[in-house]
């Protein structure tokens, strides 16, 4: 199971409702949410990134969020295009709750939970 907080996720979701996008669920160098069409930095990189608690490399040990990553989600990388309109997505938009992704090798579900006032 991961784990996403809904103060994170919120912008990701407001920003693919207003382009008209799908979010994209990625495991590459992280796990993250993003729009499909967003602001990008200078860099050229997507501005608005939700990251799954323990798996940021900006600020997690590589170690950690590598291992939970693959625990997680598997050895390969990829991306999962989600409807930003999707029940679960409009109750964290709509709520203060975080997000818990899980995974099975045939299927993917999330479910919207009380936030947590501990964060990993």
């Amino acid at each position: 199971m991961l784990r996403f907080s809904g103060k994170d996720l919120r912008p990701v979701l407001t920003e693919a409702i207003a382009n008209k996008c799908r979010v994209i669920l990625v495991k590459d160098h992280g796990v993250y949410f993003l729009a499909e069409f967003g602001e990008s930095t200078p860099e050229e990189e997507q501005k608005l990134l939700s990251y799954a608690l323990g798996c940021n490399p900006n600020v997690d040990p590589f170690d950690d969020w590598w291992e939970s990553a693959n625990r997680e989600l598997g050895g390969d990388d990829f991306g999962e295009f989600l409807d930003p309109h999707n029940a679960v997505f409009t109750q964290i938009l709509n709520s203060e709750d975080d997000l818990e992704l899980f995974v099975t090798p045939t299927h993917l579900s999330m479910q919207a939970v009380q936030a947590s006032t501990i964060r990993k």
